[in-house]
């Protein structure tokens, strides 16, 4: 019986340690590590796929500067091509006898010209589509490696407060909030990023 009487004095003791803080407060401390675990993987989550959407826009971006530039390069061609042909026709022009034919060819010669100043606009307006989209990819991608860049934070940060859960260390969960805070630091300046 006296054994009996022991073991309820064993408990009673370690109910009020509980209640004085002594499992209760570790109880506690491992709540607040799960909750904020939980909160930097959300935020990693939404960094990712943040990060995953400005490499499609850059991606996309670029294609769009390729394509124009590939319009541009179609349209200085055709500005060449019009120029030689208005060479020729001011040459041919000069080298009839008959008047009423070189008035035919300059003035061939003449329409061409008219009509480079179409094509040189529309060349000059595509080189302008290739500056701004190749601007957008850049913006983009630098938007991306910020995103990216926070993933890997709040990674690490998820990894430090596994490792603090394990070894039961609250210093080591400290340190995985600060990481984290870090990470936060790059994912809300992304957003802001202009």
């Amino acid at each position: 019986m006296p054994e009996e009487a022991l073991e309820t004095q064993e408990i009673k003791e370690r109910l009020e340690e509980l209640g004085e803080g002594g499992e209760g407060h570790s109880s506690r401390w491992t709540l607040w590590l799960s909750l904020s675990t939980a909160l930097i993987a959300v935020l990693a989550a939404v960094a990712s796929l943040k990060s995953g959407a400005c490499a499609n826009d850059a991606i996309l971006a670029k294609n769009d500067a390729v394509l124009h530039q590939s319009k541009a390069d179609d349209a200085w061609a055709h500005y060449q091509a019009m120029s030689v042909k208005a060479v020729i026709y001011a040459t041919q022009a000069e080298s009839v006898a008959n008047a009423d034919t070189a008035r035919k060819w300059r003035g061939e010669a003449e329409r061409e010209k008219n009509e480079q100043k179409d094509v040189r606009t529309d060349a000059e307006r595509q080189e302008g589509a290739v500056e701004h989209d190749d601007a957008a990819a850049e913006h983009a991608l630098h938007l991306h490696h910020q995103f990216a860049k926070s993933v890997t934070i709040f990674q690490v940060a998820i990894a430090l407060s596994a490792i603090a859960a394990l070894v039961r260390r609250q210093p080591m969960w400290w340190l995985s909030l600060l990481i984290g805070l870090a990470g936060a630091f790059l994912f809300v300046g992304a957003f802001m990023h202009p």
